[in-house]
Parts: structure tokens; C-alpha cells; sequence
């Protein structure tokens, strides 16, 4: 393409994730989604980061309670949802990183999939290898939103109870690599063929 645009950084995480269950039809375009995100202050911009590092700013804040984020038409877009998802961001008083998480009752999907379907799409989606990968759930107990920072890459989870019917997808990554520099870096990379 001559002309391409780079998504957002809460938006590369939560397209990344609802995308190939959506063209998988393990979602529907009216599938009731909520999304939570917390970010590194560099993504807010020059005077969140000046309060940030003068330390005047808290440890962790919700936004966008307005419900109206500016993401939320380019989540809908690209990820083919048609009814407005639930969009909470945050920013915590760190740097760089991101997590993007999806809770999901699985009764309430088409075909009622299992953790372990979720996962089989996504690992199918993108492959074995790249700069975006698939972790294995059983291998992490808890997700901290800060060791991809310098990085390109996207990091997605897939966690669940099966005997609940319940699971969370989660997107880790860099708001200001895989979520913005790096991502224009990587589509430039695309257009020239390299």
C-alpha cells in the first residue's frame, strides 16, 4: 500500500487479540466485549510524563470513564466488532509496557470453545515464529507489563478455568515499540519488501 497507518498502542493489543477469533467465528460481531489496559506514562503524552518523573503524578489511575477512548472506532474496525466494547484504560507510574486483557465467559460464544480452542487459534494465526508469539498459560502465574519495554514484540496469553467456563486473553507489549515506533518501523519494513 502507498499509504498505511499504524494502530494504537491499546489497539495493536486488543486487535491482535479479537481478530482471529473473530474471523475463526468463535466471536460474533455482537459478542459483548470488555477490555482493561494498563500503560506505561510515555503514552500519555509530554505532561503526563513531566508529572510522572517530577512524582506529583499516583501510582495507577483509570481514564476514559467517559467510556468514549479514542481507540474504541479503531478497535471496532479492525477487530470487525460491531457492538461498542467496554474500554477501561490505566496508566501506572512506570515507563514503557503494556497489558491489554479480555475476559470472556465461553458459554457464551459460538460453539462454547474451550481454553485450550482460543489458544489453537491464535498459536495458528500467527505462527511459530515472529515478533508476535503465543505463551504457553501453564507457564506463568502472573503478567507484569514491563519486560517487553525496548522490544517490538507482542506477547499473547490465553488463561482460563475450565470448570468455570471462563478465560482472559491478554496482550503484553512496548506502548512506544510493538505499540508505536516499532510498529511504523515494521509496516515501513512491509511497504519496501524487506
Amino acid at each position: 500500500a502507498r499509504y498505511v497507518s499504524n494502530p494504537g498502542c491499546y489497539a495493536t493489543g486488543a486487535i491482535a487479540l479479537l481478530r482471529p477469533l473473530m474471523d475463526a467465528k468463535l466471536l460474533t460481531p455482537q459478542t459483548p466485549v470488555a477490555i482493561n489496559a494498563v500503560s506505561g506514562y510515555t503514552g500519555g503524552g509530554k505532561a503526563m510524563i513531566a508529572e510522572y518523573e517530577a512524582k506529583r503524578a499516583p501510582t495507577f489511575e483509570l481514564y476514559g470513564l467517559a467510556l468514549g477512548h479514542k481507540h474504541i472506532p479503531e478497535i471496532m474496525a479492525y477487530s470487525r466488532l460491531e457492538r461498542r466494547p467496554i474500554f477501561v484504560p490505566s496508566v501506572g507510574a512506570f515507563p514503557q509496557g503494556m497489558l491489554v486483557s479480555i475476559p470472556l465467559f465461553l458459554d457464551d460464544l459460538p460453539g462454547r470453545p474451550s481454553v485450550a480452542d482460543l489458544t489453537m487459534v491464535l498459536a495458528a494465526h500467527y505462527g511459530p515464529t515472529g515478533s508476535v508469539r503465543v505463551a504457553s498459560a501453564e507457564a506463568v502465574a502472573k503478567l507484569e507489563p514491563e519486560s517487553l519495554s525496548g522490544s517490538d514484540d507482542l506477547e499473547l496469553h490465553v488463561f482460563g478455568n475450565a470448570a468455570q467456563r471462563q478465560a482472559v486473553l491478554v496482550a503484553k507489549l512496548d506502548n512506544l515499540g510493538k505499540g508505536a515506533s516499532g510498529a511504523a518501523v515494521q509496516n515501513l519494513e512491509l511497504m519496501l519488501g524487506l
